[in-house]
């Protein structure tokens, strides 16, 4: 077996395999790349020293079995034999359903999340979206600060249990998206700088050194990442990727590296003849990041829409700290705004910032399923000091109120997961760091950044305590029993009227007409012949909407058919969806 590194200030490299040590020769061809032969098969054991230094996993490790400081396993993916044949999912319709791995069952591995994937298939989502599943130090994380990004974590159950995950999800016509994290590498167990220039110090982002994307040795950094990127959609048959804060990838090159990198992923999706699309996370609220390569965008096929999240949240909790300040002043108009033109901030003033922000959405030229709209995520539910959901914030019908407005609005919808039933478990940030001094770092940390928002320390969970993680697993027995069972109820009805009504998958964004009143808190949308109307007040409302011969498709409360006054009236914290006749 053949075995290559890329390790361009090393004199030289020693390959370590199944015990026995192999002298790698320069790559005559390719400046800084190591090649050599060693007898390897499928589960070999190996590295590679520099230099007589320490044996190193490799940084295209396929598997750490031990962890981010042992040594790499060889994966022979072609061992593994697929049971289902796929064609992909395709983005335009879908509904995501974002999964973290280690809290979605008590168990926390990909073998217990894949035998819950028949609840989700009988929920109505299209796409599960896993969060990082990159190795890290220790056994339980957000996955965040992974490292290896070709491997998957070991105690999750590896790249074997990776594919099994995949198969049963095609099996129930679930597509598979993950989310990676370029922007950064994890502070433990990260040997990439000993090998090369993956680092660069000319940009600083949250983390640290900036990954080099545009400095001297540039070219295979950005190789690496969209290497790694390709081999999760081509080895792991995935459908799609969701690429974490993508503000932070600092790129001065002519052509930026997310446009390199939609370009390959596009060039794969011709190849395997199945549709592949990539996520954004970005705060930029920039259109030419999911506009087309041909249109002068870096062609990236989605972005998840925070300003929708942050406009919805003001409106039903009344937070206006931070972030939320210029939406909650802007109450229903600012989530009416977002409803038809996608972005809040497109160039007008953020307090936030102390700055302009953002530039108009042409919704002539982008489709409404390119913005990923919704009302929980794992970062508005877990980086709140107890990671307390919506569900223990709001009423049950004020819950309802936002899976409607989430549900029928006129973007991609994402689920947070066990946001279905309103679970009453929180999501809490937590880590198993195993450097000691790392560990106390991040609790500290946790601690002061929340006391400056007036939080007493002993209040704010200990992430390194295994008993946060144990509390943000969900509790499965909760969908049986109320409110959490009408709950779901509703979300499978919302679901069902997606898939049934097409006016609701309807990609024009400029065909969302949107009416509000602030004092009485209603708010209401036509897309097409589909009506929605949402009380947020506690009393009852009659809203004049003009919709004689509508019939009732989905109400949280019962409510009657609009008569020839078109005036429809709704209980307190409630909504209804309609459909004009």
């Amino acid at each position: 077996m053949q075995f290559e590194v890329w390790a361009p200030q090393a004199g030289r490299v020693t390959l370590q395999c199944d015990g026995v040590s192999h002298a790698l020769e320069r790559d005559p061809e390719r400046a800084g790349w190591w090649w050599g032969e060693a007898e390897a098969r499928d589960g070999s054991r190996y590295g590679f020293a520099l230099d007589d230094g320490p044996v190193l996993p490799d940084p295209r490790s396929r598997r750490q079995p031990d962890g981010p400081d042992g040594l790499s396993a060889v994966v022979e993916h072609e061992r593994h034999a697929w049971r289902v044949p796929w064609q992909g999912r395709p983005l335009p319709g879908a509904v995501l359903y974002e999964l973290h791995v280690g809290t979605y069952t008590p168990e926390g591995t990909l073998d217990a999340a894949a035998a819950r994937l028949g609840h989700l298939a009988e929920l109505g989502v299209t796409h599960v979206e896993l969060m990082p599943l990159t190795p890290f130090p220790g056994t339980h994380g957000w996955g965040y600060e992974g490292v290896s990004l070709w491997a998957v974590h070991e105690p999750y159950g590896g790249p074997a249990a990776l594919k099994r995950f995949v198969d049963r999800a095609h099996e129930l016509g679930l597509g598979v998206v993950l989310d990676v994290v370029h922007n950064h590498f994890g502070p433990s167990g990260n040997y990439l700088p000993v090998f090369g220039p993956y680092l660069t110090d000319t940009h600083h982002t949250p983390w640290g050194a900036a990954v080099n994307l545009d400095a001297p040795g540039s070219d295979e950094v950005r190789a690496f990442l969209i290497g790694s990127a390709l081999a999760w959609l081509r080895d792991y048959r995935l459908d799609g990727l969701r690429l974490d804060a993508v503000h932070a990838l600092v790129d001065t090159r002519a052509l930026h590296f997310l446009e390199e990198l939609s370009t390959a992923v596009d060039a794969l999706s011709a190849e395997v003849e199945r549709p592949l699309f990539l996520v954004a996370e970005s705060d930029l609220n920039d259109p030419r990041l999911i506009t087309a390569r041909s249109e002068g965008g870096l062609g990236l096929h989605a972005q998840w829409n925070d300003d929708f999240h942050h406009a919805l949240h003001t409106v039903l909790t009344g937070e206006s700290q931070g972030y939320y300040a210029d939406f909650a002043r802007a109450s229903l108009g600012g989530l009416a705004k977002t409803l038809t033109g996608g972005y809040f901030h497109d160039g007008s003033y953020s307090s936030f910032r102390e700055r302009h922000h953002g530039r108009p959405l042409d919704r002539t030229r982008v489709a409404g399923h390119r913005l990923l709209g919704y009302s929980q995520t794992h970062d508005q539910v877990g980086n709140r000091a107890q990671g307390d959901r919506l569900s223990a914030l709001l009423s049950p019908g004020l819950v309802a109120c936002a899976a409607a407005l989430v549900l029928t609005a006129p973007f991609t919808p994402m689920l947070f997961m066990g946001e279905e039933w309103a679970a009453g478990t929180p999501w809490q940030f937590f880590t198993d760091h195993t450097d000691p001094e790392l560990a106390d770092a991040v609790r500290r940390g946790r601690r002061r950044e929340f006391a400056a928002h007036g939080w007493k320390e002993e209040d704010v969970p200990d992430p390194q305590d295994p008993a946060t993680r144990g509390r943000s697993c969900l509790d499965w027995s909760e969908p049986e029993r109320e409110p959490h069972a009408r709950v779901l109820d509703w979300y499978r009805r919302l679901l069902t009227l997606r898939r049934e009504q097409p006016d609701l998958t309807d990609p024009d964004l400029a065909d969302t007409k949107v009416a509000y009143d602030d004092e009485r808190r209603w708010i209401a949308f036509r897309r097409g012949d589909v009506l929605v109307a949402v009380n947020l007040a506690p009393e009852p409302a009659a809203l004049s909407l003009g919709v004689p011969h509508a019939r009732v498709l989905a109400a949280w409360e019962p409510v009657e058919t609009p008569g020839a006054d078109g005036v429809v009236r709704l209980a307190g914290e409630s909504a209804v969806v309609l459909l004009q006749e």
